[in-house]
């Protein structure tokens, strides 16, 4: 049976956790990854999901932003082997920090990522633009980042108060 996992929200401190390797690709692991896919695509508007917001303090994370939801991508304990010079500064919104939020992150254009599979292998991929983005987003989220924790303390002082304002109100 699957189970739909709810979302950690700022400012719980669960999010500011770095999590913690897999040690062993398993049914538990598989289990989990199947979860985390079923909240993802249960979700509106989310590209991609790291365990840590969903209260499992361990390195994985799912991805999808196809328009059918047909492309599934997962990374167990992902690590940037590689990063383009090359930046991109574009607006991020996060699941974690209401959704609704956008403000402007500095990313590497392109990355090469060294992670393991639902299986256990382990395989590498080239990501660039939005993908790379998504990834490294993805990857503060395991490392106890969000993507707020970026943005300038100016900037961060607004972002906090208009998320306080939203909670508010409800």
């Amino acid at each position: 049976m699957v189970e739909i996992y709810p979302i950690l929200q700022h400012p719980d401190p669960r999010l500011s956790q770095p999590a913690e390797v897999v040690e062993t690709v398993n049914d538990a692991v598989r289990t989990i990854v199947k979860n985390m896919f079923a909240t993802h695509y249960a979700q509106n508007n989310c590209a991609a999901l790291a365990a840590t917001q969903l209260g499992v303090p361990l390195r994985i994370t799912v991805i999808d932003f196809s328009e059918k939801k047909d492309e599934p991508l997962c990374l167990i304990n992902p690590e940037i082997i590689e990063r383009s010079d090359e930046m991109l500064n574009e607006f991020e919104g996060c699941m974690s920090v209401g959704g609704r939020i956008h403000e402007r992150v500095k990313r590497h254009r392109n990355i090469r990522v060294n992670a393991l599979n639902e299986q256990g292998a382990s395989f590498e991929l080239d990501a660039s633009d939005f993908l790379s983005r998504c990834i490294q987003h993805e990857l503060d989220h395991l490392d106890g980042m969000l993507f707020i924790d970026r943005l300038s303390p100016l900037k961060r002082k607004i972002v906090d108060r208009k998320f306080s304002k939203r909670l508010k109100k409800g």
